[in-house]
Order: C-alpha cells, then structure tokens, then sequence
C-alpha cells in the first residue's frame, strides 16, 4: 500500500465498540446511526458555531438598541466563546457517563432557551448573560455530536460522517454570517438583531423531535468520575487567557487584564501538572496526557490552532470592514461570502475523494489554495478601495474557500481516527476545546489588530496588514502540515 492510500478498518477492537444504554459488560453495540439520526446530531453540530459568527453583522444594530458600547459589544461575543472553550470538555466527559444522547437532549433544549433569551433580552447586561448560558448549553450538546458519531460508525461510514462533520463546520462558521445579515436587514415582524438568536427556537425544536426518534444512546464502558480540579484549572486557564484578549483593547488595558494574562501560565501549568499525576496514578483526568500522545490528535492540534486563529480574524475583520468601511449594509456584507460558502462546500464533498487518492497532501494544496485567495482579497483591497465592491471581493473569497474546504473537514477526521471510542466525548471535546478557543483568539488578537491601527492607517491599510497577517497564518498551516502522516485510518 502506498504512503498516501486511506486504510479503512471495517473490523473495530472491542475498544471501539459502543456499550449498550445500560452500559452493561459484554451487551451489544448500538444499531448503527441511521441518516437521519446523522442529520440530527450535525444540526446539533451548526447551531452552536453558526451563533458565534452570527451577531457579527449584528454588533451594529445591537449597539443602537441597546446602547451597548464597545467593551459591552465584546462581551455578546467573547462570553459566548469564552463559556463555550471552557466547558466543552467536560460536557464531553458528562456525555461519556451519563449518556450522549440524553446530554445531547439537555443541551439542545438548553440552547433553545437561552437562545429565547437572548433574543427577548431588555439591557446589553442581560444579554451577556444570555450569551454566557447560551455557550455553556453549547458546551454539552457539541461533544456528544463527535462521541455519537465516533461510537456508531466504523470504516468507510465514519469517513464519510467525520467529512460531512469538517464541512457542517466550516459552512457554519460562513453561514452564519450570511445569514445574519439577511435576518437583521429583514426586520422580521420589527424584531431586528433579535431575529439572529429568536430563528434557533424552531430549528431547535424540530432537533429535538429528531433527536428523540433517530440518535442512538451510547455511553462510556468505564465511565469516570468527574475531575473538579482540573475542570476548575483548565477554567481558570481559559478565562485568564481569553477574557483580558476579548475586553482589552475596549476597556482601556486596566490593571486586571494584566494580571489575569499573568496568572494564565500559572493556572496552565498547574493543569497539566495535575492531570499528568492522575494519569500516571491511573485515574482518569478531565484531559489524559496519554491521549495527547496520540500522533494524529497532537498533530492536528498543533495545526487547528493557527487555521482557526486566521479563519475568525478574518471572519470579524471582513465584517467591519465592509459594514463600516464600504458602508455595505448587513445583507451586501453576508452576501459577499457566500462564494466562499459555495466554494467550500464543493471542496468538502470532494475531499473524501481526494484524500483516498493523495491522502493528508490534500491539506498542504488547501493551505496553498488559502494563501491564493487571501493574496487576490488584499491585491483587491489595495487596487479598488473605496470602490471595492462584490465582484471585486468574489474571486479571492471564493479561492479561500476552496483552501478551507480541503483543510478542516480533512483535519478534523485526522484528530480523532486514533482516538478510542470509550474516549471519543473526552477526545471531541478536546478538539473542539482547542478550535473553539483559537476561534476566540482569533476574534481578540486580530480584530484588536485591525480595530487599533484604523485610527492611524485608514479603514484600507489597517485591512491589508490584518489580511497580510492572515498570510502568514496560513503560510504557517502549510508548513505544519507537511508533518501531517501520510496515510489517514
């Protein structure tokens, strides 16, 4: 077999065979997850990633209802991230012992209330406070979509759930953009921004009635107690990194984003630390050790983090830029994505393909297709500014696209091919953990980037050097992923 062929194992160890609901030793696996009970749990996978990008296009009109403010604005979206990084792995984890089905439950209905909430919120403070709920209901409802998928499918049908998986996720993160944009310029019955969370109700509704007829329940073989301390310091680790990133530039740097940001390598620390002794003690820790030792999940991680920082920044910046440096108005700016959406769509159908002919250099051509597209976007940018409009934009969003689109469904199926299916909600929730916090990273560091040099260069100029930034990202995700193994299982 050559070094870029696909193996394909249709023969699990007992290791990846799911347990029965009642988790009883030696009972039979579950049936195989029909098409729709996979419809279902990647509808469950899109809403929690198509409400981050969402308010995007929305930040805007929520500032003039609410008399939000900048600092307050960050908040709608850096609390919604930040609750989300940190709970998703133990929401991975709760699935494992209690069952991913029924958490998938829980947390579907969670999200459709807190979306309720949010969308019928008073004050900019009620919002946030929706939003954080918002994402720790995300938080137990997305690891259990990976774990699910993981424990009922084997072989050929699970590369071709985990590719349907990478590309749900990558065109939730552009839909939700667009479709932002076409329900706040809708103005459906006068409810404006409140129509971007108000639309998850009846989407969630109908998940639920799906999810109780065609998910199939599966759980642990050994379930684990809970890691209180290291769920407290993987905590405190994410909120002392990503608050003061999300609020700093708003507020001002006051003297608590620096001492948050200093307490971060020590929290860190302490984390892995107190992970790796209950590894070696044999219990089970929030986040093994030994499942990082897992080549393909280390080695995706290492790659995820650069890809996902580069896609939100740019995701944030585009948004501003068009709204407030074109005057595009909110459906113009989501509209001007949608050749990227189409784009990666197309490369994620065709990715299986690909890959099982020239296996993981699939994602070495999309980091290249990437960098074209970015490089035409700022050739654009600096040629036509303020003349830009759509036709300008489409050739380099869409060649984007295409890189995108062969990058993270593939990724995505690569982290977890390793990961054994008793520990596939602690590996998902590990991965999306880690996507979801370089997402927030993202957001913070480069749209602080692009926000703090428009005083000083211009809308245009600040743009290039965020896109030129971006570049370099991207180039970064090149090089890592010639360290990609070959051959994918």
């Amino acid at each position: 077999m050559s070094d870029t062929t696909v193996r394909t194992t249709t023969h699990p160890s007992p290791r990846a065979t799911a347990p029965d609901p009642s988790g009883s030793p030696g009972a039979p696996g579950p049936a195989a997850m029909s098409p729709l009970g996979l419809f279902t749990v990647l509808l469950g996978a899109a809403l929690p990633l198509i409400d981050f990008f969402i308010v995007n296009v929305a930040l805007p009109a929520i500032d003039t209802d609410l008399a939000a403010g900048p600092a307050m604005l960050e908040l709608v979206v850096g609390g919604y991230g930040v609750a989300y990084a940190v709970l998703l792995v133990l929401g991975g984890r709760l699935g494992d012992t209690a069952g991913r089905r029924r958490l998938f439950l829980i947390g579907m209905a969670a999200f459709g209330l807190t979306s309720l909430a949010c969308g019928l919120a008073p004050t900019a403070w009620t919002l946030v406070g929706a939003r954080v709920a918002q994402g720790a209901a995300a938080a137990m409802m997305l690891p259990q979509v990976l774990a699910t998928i993981q424990a009922t499918t084997q072989g050929p049908r699970r590369a071709r759930a985990m590719s349907l998986y990478g590309a749900t996720a990558g065109l939730s993160m552009v839909a939700g953009q667009i479709l932002g944009g076409v329900l706040v310029a809708a103005d459906v019955a006068g409810s404006g921004w409140r129509s971007v969370f108000l639309v998850n109700v009846p989407v969630v509704l109908l998940g639920l009635v799906l999810a109780v007829r065609a998910v199939p329940e599966t759980r642990s073989e050994r379930p684990a107690s809970v890691d209180v301390r290291g769920t407290l310091l993987l905590a405190l680790s994410l909120v002392s990194l990503l608050l003061p990133l999300t609020e700093g530039r708003a507020t001002g740097w006051p003297l608590w984003t620096w001492v948050s940001l200093a307490v971060f390598p020590f929290a860190a620390t302490a984390f892995y630390r107190t992970e790796r002794r209950l590894d070696r003690l044999g219990r089970t820790p929030l986040v093994p050790p030994s499942l990082l030792r897992l080549d393909s999940l280390r080695r995706g991680l290492v790659m995820v983090v650069p890809f996902s920082i580069g896609f939100s920044g740019f995701m944030f910046v585009v948004a501003v830029a068009l709204q407030q440096g074109l005057r595009m108005g909110p459906v113009a700016a989501g509209l001007a994505l949608v050749p990227m959406a189409v784009s990666f769509f197309a490369a994620s159908l065709a990715g299986p393909r690909l890959v099982s002919r020239f296996g993981t250099r699939v994602v070495t051509a999309g980091g290249v297709f990437q960098a074209v597209g970015m490089g035409l976007l700022l050739l654009a940018v600096l040629r036509d500014w303020p003349d830009l409009g759509l036709a300008g934009i489409a050739p380099g969003v869409a060649v984007a696209g295409l890189g995108q689109g062969l990058q993270l469904p593939v990724l995505m199926r690569l982290m977890l091919s390793d990961v054994p299916a008793d520990r596939a909600g602690v590996g998902g929730g590990v991965m999306v953990t880690t996507q979801q916090s370089a997402l927030a990273l993202g957001v913070a560091t480069l749209g602080s980037l692009f926000l703090a040099l428009t005083p000083s260069l211009g809308m245009r100029d600040a743009f290039a050097v965020t896109l030129a930034v971006q570049l370099g990202m991207v180039a970064l995700t090149c090089l890592l992923s010639l360290r990609l193994p070959r051959v994918m299982r």
